[in-house]
């Protein structure tokens, strides 16, 4: 179900929980909202659609993936980006790596790891944040 989206900075602020198996209805509507929002989104976390739990999905292309308990292992290649985010206005400067791996549960709940670079891996980054209650 596509659900609104939560602008309100001190929700925002706030660190989310581990996701569970039992989240995963929570994974479907996260990813049926950003395809809604495909336009001008290109990744949410769950606390965007009002649940604190570290939930992301993003587009890595034309795919969705949705990853339950991300976190990023390793990280190279510093450089200064500038974002904006569809929960608050604006943009703003923020530092970010070109490559990451991040640690994750799939949508079986397996056990994951992979590499991203790129565009891919600032996206992932930008969530991960938000799952840390970390604002951009």
């Amino acid at each position: 179900m596509i659900k609104p989206i939560v602008h309100d900075p001190m929700f925002l602020a706030q660190k989310s929980a581990d996701a569970a198996p039992e989240d995963i209805q929570t994974a479907a509507d996260l990813a049926e909202t950003l395809a809604a929002n495909k336009a001008e989104c290109v990744g949410m976390a769950a606390n965007m659609i009002g649940i604190r739990k570290r939930i992301i999905a993003f587009y890595d292309g034309e795919n969705c993936t949705v990853m339950f308990n991300p976190e990023i292992t390793e990280k190279s290649g510093e450089y200064e980006a500038e974002e904006g985010c569809l929960s608050l206005s604006g943009i703003r400067k923020t530092k970010r790596y070109n490559f990451i791996t991040v640690s994750y549960r799939d949508k079986n709940f397996k056990k994951q790891s992979k590499k991203y670079f790129g565009w891919t891996a600032q996206i992932i980054q930008h969530e991960i944040d938000h799952c840390n209650g970390i604002l951009i």
